[in-house]
């Protein structure tokens, strides 16, 4: 994949330039088709300066049945939009992007095409913020693509935000999860998801296992790493944000317990996306 020219890697699947910005399908390294979408900073404030081109950008990861075009996720990208420029996609099996959904696995080379992406376009600095799924996504993600490993063409992240991240897998100790058990794992949930949720899911399970979100975390450091959960959240309890402060690096770990603060990018209000885009500049 490093030596593949930038004009394979992200072929356009629209006639021109959209009106929120470039979109394109990215190619990952196991070969799906992935959209994404660059939007350019656009402050709230008249007159604010705009952003330079080879600033921060923040790459976007939904949560498991959303996409680049779902309502909650536009909602979130034109809050950071306001800070920085936003790259958001779709994971394989959701949206307009080819493949089926692993539920977490694969999904992080998804989100490496997407950061790549983003340095191809110029940002020497990439923020990478996940909800839900999304959120266990930019763990392992940014715990495999480390900076040290440049064989892997630029594809880490420079910064880590993980909301509504699950701490292990095949919880369900909660109605929400033993739902989603049942849409992943069942020939007849598999439908209702393709159908009904719009969402293509692998019926494979996982072989080998991935890496855990908790066995994950500590090997972020010294990448800074926020996470963000609320205590209305009724896919994970607390003790999934608690159990990956605790085995990330203290020294370069937030953990932000939410009052009233519910599930992923479609609770998110914008007074918690501004905090977490200000969290991001500063560490940027």
């Amino acid at each position: 994949m490093s030596s593949q020219p930038s004009a394979d890697f992200a072929r356009s699947c629209v006639p021109s330039i959209t009106s929120s910005g470039r979109r394109v399908s990215l190619l990952t390294d196991d070969g799906v088709c992935i959209e994404a979408e660059y939007t350019p900073r656009r402050p709230a404030r008249a007159g604010a300066p705009a952003a330079a081109p080879d600033g921060l950008v923040v790459v976007l990861a939904h949560g498991f049945t959303g996409s680049l075009d779902r309502p909650a996720l536009r909602r979130a990208a034109a809050v950071f939009a306001q800070h920085s420029p936003v790259v958001t996609f779709s994971f394989r099996g959701h949206g307009r992007s080819g493949g089926r959904s692993t539920v977490g696995d694969r999904e992080v080379l998804d989100l490496a095409a997407a950061v790549r992406w983003a340095r191809i376009l110029g940002h020497t600095r990439v923020a990478t913020v996940g909800f839900s799924m999304g959120g266990s996504v930019v763990i392992r993600h940014a715990a495999e693509y480390r900076q040290a490993h440049e064989g892997r063409t630029g594809a880490h992240t420079d910064m880590v935000v993980a909301v509504s991240a699950p701490a292990r897998w095949y919880y369900r100790g909660t109605a929400a999860m033993r739902r989603l058990h049942w849409v992943v794992e069942r020939p007849l949930g598999r439908l209702v998801g393709r159908l009904g949720l719009h969402t293509r899911i692998h019926s494979r399970g996982w072989d080998p296992v991935p890496l855990s979100p908790t066995e994950a975390a500590p090997l972020i450091a010294p990448t800074p790493l926020l996470i963000v959960h609320g205590d209305r959240d009724p896919y994970f309890p607390l003790d999934h944000p608690r159990a990956l402060a605790a085995a990330a690096a203290p020294d370069s770990t937030d953990l932000w317990i939410e009052p009233g603060y519910g599930h992923a990018e479609n609770a998110a209000p914008p007074e918690l996306l501004t905090r977490i885009a200000s969290w991001l500049n500063e560490h940027g």
